[in-house]
């Protein structure tokens, strides 16, 4: 079996079996170092890489979920409409050109979908299956009263208050 190593800060190993049913003898490259000494340190991630910064979102992503169980299936509910209304009005400043934070769309989006998600657990744990969830979410959506988000009913609250200073 022949082997070839480079001695650099990022080493090479060729490694070759030869057997008799494989037509050639050449079977990969592989890297022992993640990080060539020609890259760039913004490209490459150091061997000792200590992903503390993903810790750190764990931990928060974490807290947010123990936040969302701690919440009643109706509180739950309260805040999906109240947050795809606040997802309504980004488009909607969006499409008017408006100024808005791009990051909010996927910040609620996610926010959303785990909220979504500790509902459906609560019905798996009472039994429900998945086609009767399905069934009780088309009732809840058309039981859904449209209302301001409120985000929308803070900037009426203001205008409001402005309007009652200049008349006074």
């Amino acid at each position: 079996m022949p082997n070839l190593s480079i001695a650099a800060s990022s080493s090479f190993t060729y490694v070759s079996k030869s057997s008799s049913s494989s037509s050639s003898a050449f079977h990969g490259i592989r890297i022992s170092q993640l990080c060539p000494s020609r890259m760039p340190r913004a490209y490459c991630v150091p061997a000792s890489y200590s992903p503390s910064s993903s810790v750190v979102m764990m931990a928060k992503r974490e807290e947010e979920l123990k936040e969302i169980r701690t919440k009643s299936t109706e509180e739950l509910n309260e805040e999906i409409v109240d947050l795809k209304g606040e997802l309504f009005m980004l488009r909607l400043q969006r499409s008017a050109r408006n100024e808005y934070k791009s990051s909010e769309f996927r910040r609620m989006h996610k926010r959303v979908a785990r909220m979504l998600t500790v509902k459906r657990e609560r019905e798996i744990e009472e039994g429900i299956d998945k086609r009767l969830s399905r069934k009780l979410d088309r009732k809840w959506k058309k039981s859904i009263v449209p209302r301001p988000p409120p985000s929308l009913k803070k900037l009426q609250e203001e205008e409001a208050a402005a309007e009652a200073k200049e008349s006074a």
